[in-house]
């Protein structure tokens, strides 16, 4: 494995009001859930499941994730 850990987004989806986990570093991620809490689990059993699918080896016996949320949210402006 060319990572020493594992980036993963997961952005809100307003149209379907889920979080969607993606990353680049592993392919194939695309996970939904409706809170983080829910998420988390789920990712990292995607995670485990590609990895073994793939067959992609590490010397790390656990290999960290990240799951990074972001949430786009707005504010009026005052002078407008």
């Amino acid at each position: 494995m060319k990572h020493v850990s594992i980036i993963v987004r997961a952005a809100w989806d307003d149209e379907a009001k889920v979080r969607v986990a993606t990353s680049t570093d592993i392919d194939g991620l695309a996970v939904e859930a409706d809170t983080m809490e829910l998420l988390e689990p789920k990712v990292l059993a995607a995670i485990s499941d590609l990895l073994e699918l793939n067959d992609i080896s590490s010397d790390l016996q656990e290999i960290p994730v990240h799951i990074m949320s972001e949430h786009l949210t707005r504010v009026a402006n005052p002078h407008f």
